[in-house]
């Protein structure tokens, strides 16, 4: 069964995926526009899946805190670089499949509270 549908995934109309694949596109530029205008922040733009892993070393918060104390103080889920191996560390990583607004009032509350430490 999952062959078959498979195949007619990748057989059938484009229209729909190429759809999705536009509008994530817009979250991507909109949370890596958006993390890049706060100090300390910057993100690169991801290759590919719908997360992106911006170094927060310039916000003199250690990843761990950060996502501990923006997801208690701020509402804003996030995970710590160390989550994902020794290399992450300085890093977090925030997922983009969201609405735009969540994405926006996100993106606000984190420059609130990077603004505040």
């Amino acid at each position: 069964f999952t062959q078959i549908a498979t195949l007619e995934a990748m057989n059938g109309p484009q229209d729909e995926p190429m759809k999705m694949v536009e509008e994530f596109k817009k979250r991507r530029d909109v949370i890596v526009n958006g993390l890049n205008s706060i100090n300390g922040i910057k993100c690169p733009m991801p290759g590919g899946a719908f997360y992106v892993f911006p170094s927060i070393e310039g916000t003199g918060i250690s990843s761990k805190q950060f996502a501990n104390d923006l997801l208690e103080k701020h509402g804003v889920a996030c995970l710590a670089g160390e989550s994902f191996g020794k290399y992450g560390k300085g890093c977090i990583r925030f997922s983009f499949a969201n609405s735009m607004e969540n994405l926006n009032e996100a993106l606000e509350r984190i420059k609130k509270f990077v603004a505040e430490n």
